[in-house]
């Protein structure tokens, strides 16, 4: 296997020179545009590697089907998706456009920012301390990594450049989708993006979600089996953002991607997967990470459909 990853890593490199990496958000511009790196686990525990493996990035929106999960279990699906809906919007994943448009005025689903931030909103806890500690130690048990924190650097910057997230929570707190005091839900918003990770600590996360929400070596459910397929389900359909049809369609497989280069494959019954490559597409995905998954998934026939 890790031969096959290395190779994958050789061949698709050279597309790191045709993204960029993310600049709206300040401190990212520090990111090494040529890193790429991979990691495998597998449903034996067995863990393959390859390329930039152990680069240190920022979860981002690799983290809405994990706080979307938290937000499940605290309230229940029913009124979880009162607030925010189930459907793929078409548009850019900090586009602001259809908030104002359908009616009721509400995000399409929780994978794009709109949608993000009416989730981090739901997640119990009596202050931003409490809460941000939910969501850390749930992704801490998740990733096997119990170091896991956030990156302060990126949460700063986050919160200091954030004025496009800033103005869509305003928006969504004065049509009732969002309750309590804005600047605190962002806060916890900008943190939950900061987390630092590596492709390990993500293709855990996705062997997590790939064996249905039971941890195997104990044996316990720690997530129940039918919120971790509403999870992988908006992988399919959002998770790529605007891209994600084009990429159920060449490697079929859920996942979720972030700007911070990562992303974050389940697949069911077989491994998860975690890529960094922080040279952006257009549309916010790693343009070297989408291109070494499409080669992966024909490789090993990975395809859910």
């Amino acid at each position: 296997m890790e031969l096959l990853l290395s190779e994958l890593i050789s061949k698709n490199r050279y597309w790191t020179s045709f993204g960029r990496v993310a600049a709206y958000i300040p401190e990212l511009k520090n990111a090494d545009q040529n890193a790429l790196g991979i990691a495998v686990v597998d449903m034996d525990g067995n863990i393959y590697k390859a390329g930039d493996y152990d680069t240190k990035f920022t979860i981002q929106s690799v983290s809405k089907p994990i706080t979307l999960m938290l937000a499940l279990m605290d309230y229940g699906p029913e009124y979880v998706f009162e607030k925010v809906g189930m459907e793929p919007t078409g548009d850019p994943f900090n586009s602001m456009r259809k908030l104002e448009t359908i009616n009721p005025s509400r995000p399409l689903n929780p994978m794009i920012n709109a949608g993000a931030i009416a989730v981090a909103s739901l997640i119990k806890g009596k202050d931003n301390q409490e809460k941000m500690n939910r969501i850390l130690g749930l992704f801490r048990k998740l990733s096997k990594n119990p170091s896991l924190d956030i990156n302060e650097n990126v949460y700063f910057s986050e919160k200091k450049t954030g004025d496009r997230n800033r103005s869509m929570a305003y928006f969504l707190r004065d049509v009732g989708v969002i309750e309590g005091n804005v600047e605190d839900i962002l806060d916890l918003y900008f943190m939950q993006c900061s987390i630092e990770v590596t492709c390990e600590d993500i293709a855990q996360i996705g062997m997590f979600l790939a064996n249905h929400g039971l941890v195997k070596e104990t044996g316990e459910q720690y997530v129940p089996k039918h919120i971790t397929q509403i999870a992988k389900t908006f992988m399919v359909t959002c998770g790529m953002y605007d891209a994600s049809g084009e990429f159920a369609i060449q490697v079929g497989v859920p996942a979720k991607s972030g700007v911070g280069g990562g992303i974050m494959c389940a697949i069911p019954n077989k491994m998860g997967i975690g890529v960094v490559g922080p040279a952006l597409d257009k549309k916010g995905n790693s343009i070297a990470g989408v291109k070494m998954l499409h080669d992966l998934s024909k490789q090993l026939n990975l395809s859910i459909f």
